[in-house]
């Protein structure tokens, strides 16, 4: 909350603090976070550290003093840094002649509480020294995920960050979603006790605890291959495809978004050599899908959010928390961090999908040609699709990128296939026609119900179909010739 600067206002009154004695009532609060650190660190032997540099990697630091201090558990060390930061300044303003309190660009020391955990694993605590007093906590899932399968005696080989050897894949993966059943603000409060024990006395004059967001989170989908040969061989291809195919609106609709008319926003596509790999990275409005080789063996697709409010979670309202359910943005708070993981996860997954198009040898024919045939199911009897003629515009409609996360529903697909009426009698046929297509489709197998609610969704296998039909329906003819020679 004391990033408003109103209730920041409001917590220098309470605590009977003028403008005019901001500073050294500031001063005074920093020295004792600097000077709770120190006895934190002096109580459990570990050293303090001034970084001078910041191209200096405070992880392998930590991880060098753990290893030569022998460190199992607990805190391996404290660095303090000179950084960047948003921070409270007390001037004057010429036209009020008044002291104003303004929240600016600053910087001020920060300081980096680095733990290994016994359940997260090596981690660190940000703490920055000045107000508001912001805390970061910084973890990383496989670390996490190394401990699990110690626990629970799964053998795996680990070079950095990623494992490039498992003995029980499928185990592994259930391990790492157990992670996201975490009770985060419990987990997370434990750490801030570590690191920040003035925090329950700066709240207290305005009733407030620090509040959890997520203020980036990274879910990387890793595909292993048993051959380096055959990443080798087979990554040029792909990152030749992700340059010239996937253009803006491709890179929206992997992240589950439409375009919308005259879009301003950010996107870019980046190239880049790096000591690990060579990585391909797409943005849009602060959000990312990158790909990259690791380690020789390794395939990493990953999403990165940093923008929650361009995505929905189907919950309730915060003003009605007892309400019905439905499609709402998703907040910076962890309590989305599930569905960040669901996102993330779906997104990694139809990048990957569009690359193994690019390798995929299988006869278009024999894709496509069950949903073009006649078929009964249930006594019922339903005609083949037609993506040339009246399918066409349909199977444009459903493979849209706004319907790739949350569905679509009949009133979705009533709007962009018929054109609007205020006639009740046409809206019910219009209605009508459009159950009788999702039925279709179903009966196709290319689409399937979202449990608990009126929408629907491509099926893995209805969403290939539908991509091959599409891309056969708008090639021209030099296109198709060219293949077919």
């Amino acid at each position: 909350m004391l990033y408003q600067p109103a209730i920041m206002a409001l917590y220098l009154s309470r605590q009977n603090v003028l403008l005019k004695d901001f500073k050294p009532f500031a001063l005074g609060l920093t020295e004792r976070i600097k000077q709770l650190a120190k006895e934190a660190a002096l109580a459990a032997a570990r050293p303090v550290q001034y970084l001078t540099s910041a191209r200096q990697s405070k992880e392998e630091l930590a991880r060098s003093i753990a290893r030569r201090d022998r460190v199992k558990t607990g805190l391996i060390a404290v660095f303090s840094a000179v950084e960047p930061c948003t921070s409270y300044t007390v001037r004057g303003n010429r036209e009020t002649k008044k002291l104003e309190l303004v929240l600016q660009p600053s910087r001020c020391t920060h300081l980096y509480h680095y733990f290994m955990h016994p359940q997260i694993g090596l981690m660190h605590v940000r703490v920055q020294t000045w107000f508001p007093f912001s805390v970061d906590v910084c973890l990383n899932g496989r670390e996490w995920l190394a401990g699990q399968m110690d626990r629970a005696g799964l053998g795996y080989e680990q070079r950095g960050n990623c494992f490039v050897r498992l003995s029980d894949p499928a185990r592994a993966q259930a391990l790492c979603d157990q992670q996201l059943k975490t009770d985060w603000p419990k987990m997370l409060d434990a750490m801030l006790d570590l690191a920040h024990p003035l925090h329950t006395k700066l709240g207290q004059p305005i009733g407030q605890r620090y509040y959890w967001t997520a203020s980036e989170t990274e879910f990387a989908t890793d595909v292993l291959f048993r051959n380096p040969d055959e990443l080798a061989a087979l990554y040029p291809q792909w990152l030749h495809h992700g340059m010239r195919t996937f253009a803006s609106a491709d890179v929206l609709r992997f992240l589950g978004r439409p375009r919308p008319a005259g879009f301003q926003g950010d996107i870019a596509t980046t190239l880049k050599r790096r000591p690990e790999g060579v990585r391909l990275k797409h943005w849009v409005n602060g959000n990312s899908l990158k790909m990259y080789d690791k380690e020789g063996r390794l395939l990493r697709v990953e999403t990165t959010i940093n923008q929650p409010r361009e995505f929905r979670v189907y919950r309730a309202s915060e003003l009605s928390p007892d309400g019905k359910n439905k499609w709402l943005r998703m907040r910076s708070g962890v309590s989305d961090l599930h569905r960040r993981a669901e996102v993330s996860r779906a997104a990694n997954a139809r990048y990957l999908s569009a690359l193994a198009s690019v390798t995929d040898k299988t006869p278009m024919h024999q894709a496509v040609v069950p949903a073009c045939r006649t078929l009964t199911v249930a006594g019922q009897r339903y005609r083949a699709l037609n993506p040339w003629a009246e399918d066409g515009a349909l199977f444009e409609v459903i493979s849209r990128g706004e319907f790739a996360l949350n569905g679509f529903r009949n009133r979705d697909l009533r709007q962009a296939l018929f054109a609007p009426t205020t006639d009740p009698t046409k809206r019910h046929r219009q209605s009508a026609a459009v159950t009788r297509k999702l039925a279709l489709l179903r009966a196709h197998g290319l689409i399937k119900k979202v449990t608990g609610t009126h929408r629907w969704m491509l099926t893995e296998s209805g969403r290939r179909i539908v991509s091959a039909l599409l891309a056969a329906r708008n090639a021209d003819i030099d296109q198709l010739t060219q293949l077919a020679a």
